[in-house]
């Protein structure tokens, strides 16, 4: 065990586009003008900037997903040392070829 350095687990778009058949907790840490500009319909944008403020339910998992992957492991650290089950979605909106909606 690592002690404070946990790896933060992470999942594809492709295996994140089958989960979301299911209900669950997806965070865009992107900017409001990135979200607008796209994003997937379950998705809920909290910016990264923003992420300290996020009040889920603490035995809910959260999925975070960004532009490449990389925000979206920074929140994801963050979520994980709040207590959350966090996982990130490599690769980020630049690899999702699933549905977008646009706005809010």
């Amino acid at each position: 065990m690592f002690g404070l350095f946990k790896a933060v687990p992470s999942i594809t778009t492709s295996e994140l586009e089958a989960r979301l058949k299911s209900p669950m907790t997806l965070l865009d840490v992107r900017t409001p003008n990135e979200y607008r500009g796209g994003h997937i319909t379950k998705a809920k944008n909290v910016p990264l900037n923003k992420i300290h403020t996020y009040n889920g339910s603490p035995d809910e998992k959260v999925y975070v997903i960004c532009q490449s992957g990389m925000r979206s492991k920074n929140a994801a650290k963050q979520l994980m040392k709040m207590g959350y089950q966090v996982t990130n979605v490599r690769g980020g909106m630049s690899q999702w070829t699933g549905k977008i909606r646009g706005g809010k």
